[in-house]
């Protein structure tokens, strides 16, 4: 049960001191049974005059900051801790009317899951790549369907840094074969939704070794996955980017049902377009040992 540390650094860069409207932070871990938080701190430089935190409907940490002094520099600082439990997606945890899709949801779990089972493409390209995962009879072992999408798009598609905002349509993943860890993800929610599964996009963090991320930065990186409704295991992480299946090395900041709910960061300065010189993000996600270790830290502490 590793203890995971995150650090998310923001900086925004003005040529001359600007005002600041407020900013909308989505930086807290959520508090799952998988993982748990055991400290977060916020620093903003300079300081807000208030602070409001608060959950959205689908219970994630929101802060909003609002700021009266101008500055050339505004920067925000998060540090977490949390205790991650990795867990497996397994075909004996699948309830057994839903091992063999197609199934069909009950009554209340419709209800619940209505927005995330609602189609995000009716284009006919996208419904045949879908069935591609079917059988000649429309059916599929639902563990496998499942596992085989995610892997087939980590091995089939290129995994880009795309910096411009948004998100890619479906479809324009679907012929350029290649997209950021948000297109992707939303290829296979369209996918997914397409042959009746609940599934939402997932925001957070990315824990790497040293040497994994293909954009250079060591220890993690901010990221972007799934996760699909299967009667018993309830909701399981699907990452298409890295072909993985399970939380492993994945923190949750936001579920939602659109990408652009889940941005980590947002607000506005007062000032002239040429003012912004510059925004720099920087993330670190590092891992102690195990559960034993970190205890060991700890206690050494408390003891000095």
């Amino acid at each position: 049960m590793p203890i995971l540390t995150v650090r998310h650094v923001t900086t925004y860069h003005y040529k001359q001191p600007v005002a600041f409207g407020e900013h909308r932070m989505m930086l807290r871990p959520r508090d799952d049974d998988d993982q748990i938080v055991l400290e977060s701190e916020l620093e903003i430089s300079p300081t807000p005059s208030q602070i409001f935190w608060a959950r959205d409907v689908f219970g994630n940490h929101v802060a909003t900051a609002r700021f009266a002094e101008r500055a050339s520099e505004l920067r925000f600082k998060s540090t977490m801790r949390l205790r991650h439990t990795p867990t497996d997606f397994r075909e004996a945890d699948i309830e057994d009317f839903a091992r063999s899709h197609p199934f069909a949801y009950s009554e209340k779990e419709r209800s619940d899951l209505a927005c995330f089972l609602t189609p995000l493409s009716q284009h006919p390209r996208l419904a045949r790549w879908a069935a591609a995962f079917l059988r000649e009879d429309g059916s599929a072992d639902t563990h496998k369907l499942l596992v085989d999408m995610t892997q087939t798009i980590n091995r089939t598609f290129k995994h880009v840094a795309r910096h411009e905002k948004g998100v890619q349509d479906a479809l324009q993943t679907l012929e350029l074969a290649s997209g950021s860890c948000r297109d992707l993800a939303m290829l296979m929610i369209a996918a997914l939704r397409s042959l009746g599964f609940g599934a939402r996009f997932v925001s957070g963090y990315l824990h790497l070794g040293d040497g994994e991320d293909d954009d250079g930065d060591v220890g993690g990186n901010t990221h972007a996955w799934i996760q699909a409704y299967i009667a018993g295991p309830g909701w399981v992480d699907f990452d298409p980017s890295s072909g993985m299946v399970g939380n492993r090395n994945l923190v949750r900041i936001a579920i939602v049902d659109e990408p652009r709910e889940a941005i980590p960061l947002q607000g506005t300065s007062i000032g002239t377009a040429s003012d912004h010189l510059a925004m720099k993000v920087a993330v670190k996600v590092a891992a102690a040992a195990d559960a034993e270790a970190e205890c060991s830290r700890v206690c050494m502490v408390a003891a000095g």
